[in-house]
């Protein structure tokens, strides 16, 4: 509330007052002039009744007048509290929390975390927040959630739950599911991922703080071999961690943010969150590209409309540098209007091969979402697609990016992924379909199946990543939502991936007789895994963000 309307309002209260006094100054001269001799008899003491009534009830009167002054005076003082004078900004609202596109802060890719509420500032007096100016909580890699009932002016909490039960029609008698980024088991129930954090902002100081329990603490560091180069045990360090880093807000442009620590890569569009995307598995231009940066972002937001956001990071999704080069890349994302937003992710100079500092990696990643449809009074209330296409290469120390040649063999991937969703019913359903397909020859950004164990450090023999290894791969699936409340969500999937050579685990599973032998990833006498071309899954998975 401005100073002016606070003045005003303190001049209304004290009116009031002073229309109570006189009120009762003037009720007290007629008293003096009426009050009755003690010769009036029984008239006169009728009269004095009737006065000493009167000013019992004024005096009640002026008591409920102190009590309401009393009221409308902390109301005052709650105001001025939540409402900054004009030109201020609250710390907490200034500031674009990240999810991994930090729609929302990846917190998503980059929407803005409004946990204050603000009156409309006056014209030039206040910039405007950052893609605050409509609704994203429609995008994949967003998450739906419109308000945190718990946020106070230090922190704005955030847990989440993440269950799943998948059904794969290989039947793999280990029960072991490979090849995916977001589900790890047949025919169990499983907890990929347990979060519990927040955003904190302070005088402008900000940080961010998830966790990562559950499956994804174990099957998310297996993916980083950097963590082998050199002492400590970085994926110990690390493994329980999603999010966590620090940073500052300053006041300048629509705002500018410096934050270092661990953050979502964006890259893939799709969060890193179940909870946030159109689809429980991404199809592999998601799958196979990073879920987070460990190192230094600056966000530049020159208009509400517009986030500018380079990188300086240890490496492609790596707790540590894989050899003497760290990467840079950076993001740009544009909404010109609440239906339509286009992000565009650039990685390059990565050596992010382990022991071999010449193979040097580039990455375009590229989306675009459209809401086409919104009409809130019909069955089908809503649809919007989307559509992601990623193209890189590794380049020197034995590969090349523009095919075979004296440099090597061809090293490169190229994918895409599209997906169509229709809301129903005031956004209570929900179905979605689409699918997509990659090619990466050389496998260096497919996910390894765990075959006796292997980890990204070890390898495997019975599944190989050199150059020119071939890798062509395709999905498609169709997916069911039921929404009761913002802070929920009962997903159905069906998914069916293929490939042109053996990948996905078949009904022998992929671990030895007996369990995993000898070193990770090696070969066993006698065993052979069971890797078939085609997957098809059914799953459930309970979705919980609050």
């Amino acid at each position: 509330m401005s100073n002016a309307k606070r003045a005003a309002s303190h001049v209304l209260l004290l009116g009031l007052f002073l229309t109570l006094s006189l009120r009762m100054r003037a009720q007290g001269v007629s008293e003096q002039t009426n009050r009755p001799t003690a010769d009036a008899g029984a008239g006169a003491d009728s009269a004095s009744a009737t006065v000493g009534k009167s000013n019992a009830e004024i005096l009640k009167e002026l008591g409920e007048m102190r009590a309401r002054i009393q009221q409308l005076e902390s109301q005052l003082n709650a105001q001025s509290v939540a409402h900054p004078p004009d030109g201020q900004v609250s710390s907490a609202s200034a500031q674009p929390a990240a999810t991994r596109n930090d729609f929302a802060g990846t917190v998503s890719p980059a929407e803005p975390a409004v946990t204050v509420a603000q009156e409309q500032p006056a014209a030039g007096n206040q910039k405007s927040e950052p893609f605050a100016f409509a609704d994203f909580t429609w995008l994949s890699g967003n998450p739906r959630t419109k308000d945190t009932p718990y946020a106070t002016k230090f922190f704005t909490p955030e847990v989440r739950f993440d269950v799943n039960y998948t059904y794969d029609f290989n039947h793999p008698k280990d029960n072991t599911i490979g090849g995916s980024s977001e589900i790890f088991r047949h025919n169990e129930f499983q907890l990929p991922q347990l979060g519990v954090g927040g955003d904190f902002h302070l005088d402008n100081v900000r940080g961010r703080l998830m966790t990562q329990f559950g499956m994804y603490s174990q099957t998310q560091p297996r993916n980083d071999p950097s963590t082998a180069r050199g002492q400590w045990n970085l994926n110990n360090a690390y493994q329980y961690l999603a999010e966590a880093y620090g940073g500052y807000h300053f006041n300048k442009m629509h705002g500018i943010n410096v934050d270092a620590g661990i953050f979502m890569s964006y890259i893939g569009l799709w969060s890193f969150y179940n909870f946030d995307n159109w689809t429980y598995q991404p199809s592999y231009v998601s799958s196979n590209t990073p879920w987070f940066f460990n190192g230094v972002r600056v966000q530049f937001f020159p208009s509400d409309k517009l986030k500018i956001e380079p990188w300086f990071i240890n490496g492609w999704q790596s707790y540590g540098k894989f050899n003497n080069r760290p990467g840079i890349g950076g993001e740009i994302l544009w909404r010109p209007n609440g239906a339509v937003s286009i992000v565009a992710n650039q990685y390059a100079l990565g050596a992010d091969t382990l022991g071999n500092r010449d193979r040097i990696r580039y990455h375009t990643d590229d989306s675009i979402q459209v809401k086409y449809y919104d009409n809130p009074s019909r069955l089908m209330d809503k649809a919007a697609f989307t559509f992601t296409f990623d193209a890189g290469c590794e380049s020197g120390g034995g590969v090349s990016c523009f095919g075979n040649g004296k440099s090597g063999p061809k090293q490169s991937f190229l994918g895409f992924m599209e997906y169509n969703r229709f809301w129903f019913h005031k956004d209570l359903f929900a179905v979605t379909l689409g699918g997509g397909a990659i090619d990466n020859p050389g496998r260096y950004l497919v996910l390894l199946p765990p075959i006796n164990g292997a980890t990204a450090f070890s390898g495997t023999p019975y599944f190989t990543q050199n150059p020119a290894d071939p890798f062509k791969a395709w999905d498609a699936s169709a997916t069911f939502d039921y929404m009761p409340s913002q802070y929920v969500t009962f997903r159905w999937e069906y998914i069916h991936r293929g490939s042109n050579v053996p990948y996905f685990s078949g009904t022998g599973g992929i671990t030895p007789p007996g369990g995993n032998t000898g070193a990770l990833g090696s070969v066993v006498p006698g065993f052979t895994p069971d890797l078939r071309k085609f997957e098809n899954r059914a799953m459930v998975a309970l979705m919980v963000k609050f």
